[in-house]
């Protein structure tokens, strides 16, 4: 089941070329790119990058992290970003 806006953009393909382009410049920012290393990087070290489990590594707090399912921490409405709710 599709959500609203799921919809809208496979409808609509010039608004899905404007968000993929925005998204590609959101995400190639510093700020992305270091959040993500460090994430990847704490998934690594606890041996569970890239082995499949479907499971992600998630900001609870500044400092914290717990392991999630993936679809679950990027389907959150509420993200975190070092401890900030963006």
């Amino acid at each position: 089941m599709a959500s609203k806006s799921a919809k809208y953009y496979q409808s609509n393909k010039a608004a899905r070329d404007k968000k993929k382009a925005y998204d590609t410049e959101y995400h190639k920012t510093k700020e992305r790119r270091r959040y993500r290393a460090l994430l990847n990087a704490i998934n690594r070290k606890k041996g569970t990058y890239g082995n499949g489990d479907g499971m992600d590594e998630s900001h609870v707090s500044k400092t914290k992290t717990k392991q999630e399912k993936a679809s679950k921490n990027r389907g959150r409405k509420t993200k975190f970003f070092f401890g900030k709710k963006s």
